[in-house]
């Protein structure tokens, strides 16, 4: 089918319409899981202490990140703390399809809504819980933030330069891989639903979900003979030092980054940059040997790509196809031309916050209609109609 024909059929109304979520989390981990289903038509109701959770108090620098993971949810306060807000939680849950968490584990239970109290009021619910190293286990008790959690699961000490200290990741790499192994476990919980007609509870811990993402790091401890060890630190390197060139090479104006994952995509690099004494040695055909002189190799095409700007890098190594990008400032990124066309950032007047880029929802379902995108709303303007709809059931 063309793709002109997919494009004039019908769509269909957002995937998770009708589709009810009780939101009890806060910062990042919970908030983007729950960001996505409220972005695929479920209706989510954040439930937020008096004050609002942390996120929308922290200082500095906190509207962007609540606006950008709050959008499209209605917004209402309890405290929890009090035996009315349980029982209005209680109540919700009753029509609820969905009920995440991010609290420490065993803090539901004291508050009185463990998930046998909450499966014995609904047993069709999902309850989704996230926690820096799960509901059991030696470690549960541990409080975790993404730092903690980048520490403890290896990320940072295998982040950096071998002559350096340990370095955390950029970004906050470990709530947001847990989030979305969140959103991934809720909908897959829904779905088995819809075959034995009951709910379950979904676990996700987040010292488990960063570990997949040390996948090249932890071949070096199993390659074949048993010779594996711990590399460590690798800085831009290929994370087990078995791919070359992989790395960030200095520009005339910059940096860019440059991979050759295959023999193929090296013979192209050299002819763009016009390298014959690499390009032309037979013994640098093969990846196996340019690993074994990696430092001679980077530094040859250091020294080539420092005299050309970005631009001309970047538009000689895409002719020849081979993965690479210019290291990118975050102005840069967020006014990208490419994510904008897309409609994957905009621009916006954010009635609280004033201009803002907000980032949708990865997921794309090109068969379903997504939701008119709603900013996110001031603290506890959506408590009184909830709690109005709660007395009328």
């Amino acid at each position: 089918m063309s793709t002109a024909k997919t494009k004039s059929h019908d769509r269909r109304p957002p995937p998770l319409q009708g589709i009810r979520v009780i939101d009890l989390t806060q910062v990042y981990n919970g908030p983007y899981a729950t960001y996505m289903m409220a972005r695929n038509g479920a209706e989510v109701i954040k439930i937020e202490p008096p004050g609002g959770e942390h996120l929308r108090k922290r200082a500095g620098g906190s509207a962007l990140p609540f606006a950008m993971l709050n959008g499209n949810k209605r917004s209402m306060v309890l405290d929890l703390k009090t035996p009315e807000a349980v029982a209005a939680v209680l109540k919700l849950v009753e029509s609820a399809d969905v009920l995440v968490e991010n609290f420490t584990p065993g803090v539901m239970g004291r508050l009185g809504m463990g998930w046998e109290v909450l499966r014995a009021r609904n047993p069709r619910l999902i309850y989704a819980c996230s926690s820096g190293y799960g509901i059991d286990g030696p470690y549960r008790d541990y409080p975790a933030m993404d730092l903690s959690v980048q520490a403890m699961s290896g990320i940072m000490s295998n982040t950096g330069f071998a002559d350096g200290p340990p370095v955390k990741a950029g970004n906050t790499a470990c709530d947001f891989i847990a989030g979305t192994h969140v959103y991934a476990g809720v909908m897959t919980a829904l779905f088995e639903r819809e075959r034995s007609g009951l709910g379950q509870m979904v676990e996700i811990a987040m010292l488990e979900a960063a570990y997949f993402t040390l996948t090249s790091n932890l071949g070096a401890l199993f390659r074949e003979g048993g010779e594996g060890r711990e590399i460590g630190r690798t800085g831009n390197r290929h994370g087990g030092m078995s791919i070359c060139p992989y790395n960030v090479y200095p520009a005339a104006d910059g940096f860019i980054a440059i991979l050759c994952s295959n023999d193929k995509h090296f013979a192209a690099l050299m002819k763009a940059l016009e390298l014959p004494e690499l390009g032309d040695n037979p013994h640098y055909a093969l990846n196996k040997n340019r690993v074994a002189h990696m430092d001679a190799i980077d530094a040859v095409i250091g020294a080539r790509t420092a005299q050309l700007s970005k631009e001309e890098l970047f538009a000689r190594i895409m002719t020849a196809k081979v993965p690479s990008a210019p290291v990118r400032t975050l102005t840069e990124v967020v006014n990208d031309r490419h994510l904008h066309a897309r409609g994957a950032l905009r621009w916006l007047e954010h009635p609280e916050h004033g201009r803002l880029v907000i980032a949708e929802t990865p997921l794309r379902l090109h068969g379903n209609e997504r939701p008119a995108y709603l900013p996110s709303v001031p603290l506890g303007q959506d408590t009184q109609a909830i709690l109005d709809g709660l007395a009328q059931r």
